[in-house]
């Protein structure tokens, strides 16, 4: 679908026109959104508008890693938008002159809709396409910051444990996050990268006005990063020290079983002794023989014991709280 939007000489929003009507002099700039296109619509992108043969391709090849390149008479940008449900990014291209700007996209884009309807009710996005573009990149990077503090609360939750739950399932809930977390990393970075080149870029006059507010986005990206990166580094953190519980948990078990062993191996041996099938056995034959060797056994089992605690075999350390 293709919908049109333009401002004319004396200030007025025109929603819906023909795209032949856009030359019109009377038009000051004009906004043609391709809202999932078909493939004859995509064919307008050449035929109509004379785009680059590669900027069309990159609008095709789904997706690209956003990017800003210079063509004769319009500025071609890639921006990526993220799936607020499975964090996927989503590419939404941008064709920026100083009477136009086309964006295209092959998902619905909720951003650009809301932009869209407020053109008419707000004098601000009517100046020119550059205010267009810089609403849009600006509400896309303001959709990064929900998945990313929702993702934050869910460590800060993991680390505090009030519901009291097993290492198996943090450790679950700890990786489920951390690849989350990488997604947004692999969206947002290339944007910081992105943003820095337009604001550090000297082809861009027309922008040069504009520069504090592209430095405002830039400086939402940098905090993105930090948090992300913040987050991906206690999130190692609380999964190194669930593993040393675990590991902890684990020798305990390890402990108490050798002990078990160690007491019952000599007295192993010495059923196993008695147990064989001998005639002559001198202590067999004795009235006391059996009490003599339980004595021998239980005195064994006694000394070790004692010997084990003394070695500090039976001090465990207590708590698992981080």
């Amino acid at each position: 679908m293709i919908r049109t939007l333009a401002i004319t000489a004396d200030n007025k929003v025109v929603y819906d026109l023909p795209l032949k009507s856009l030359k019109n002099q009377q038009i000051q700039w004009f906004w043609v959104d391709f809202h999932e296109p078909s493939n004859e619509e995509v064919k307008l992108l050449s035929n109509y508008f004379h785009f680059h043969p590669l900027a069309i391709e990159d609008c095709i090849e789904y997706v690209q890693r956003p990017k800003m390149d210079f063509y004769d008479h319009y500025l071609f940008i890639v921006v990526h938008s993220i799936n607020q449900k499975t964090l996927e990014a989503d590419e939404v291209d941008l064709f920026v002159s100083d009477n136009y700007v086309v964006t295209f996209h092959k998902k619905p884009i909720r951003d650009i809709n809301n932009i869209w309807f407020r053109v008419k009710k707000e004098k601000t996005l009517q100046n020119n396409a550059m205010q267009i573009m810089y609403h849009i990149i600006d509400h896309l990077v303001d959709d990064y910051f929900p998945p990313v503090y929702k993702l934050e609360d869910l460590i800060n939750q993991i680390e505090d444990n009030t519901s009291d739950r097993t290492i198996s399932e943090l450790m679950e809930q700890v990786f489920d996050i951390r690849s989350e977390l990488n997604k947004l990393r692999r969206t947002i970075i290339p944007m910081r990268d992105l943003l820095y080149r337009i604001i550090s870029s000297s082809r861009l006059n027309t922008l040069k006005e504009k520069q504090v507010y592209f430095h405002d986005i830039y400086d939402h990206l940098l905090k993105l990063v930090e948090m992300i990166d913040a987050n991906r580094e206690l999130s190692a953190d609380i999964r190194d020290s669930y593993l040393s519980i675990s590991s902890d948990r684990m020798n305990r078990v390890m402990m108490t079983l050798t002990v078990m062993s160690s007491i019952f191996l000599p007295l192993t041996f010495i059923a196993g002794v008695y147990g064989m099938n001998f005639d002559y056995m001198p202590e067999l034959a004795g009235k006391y023989s059996y009490f003599i060797v339980l004595g021998i056994m239980l005195a064994i089992s006694v000394a070790m014991i004692w010997f084990f605690y003394r070695m500090g075999w039976f001090r465990f350390h207590k708590g698992t709280k981080l």
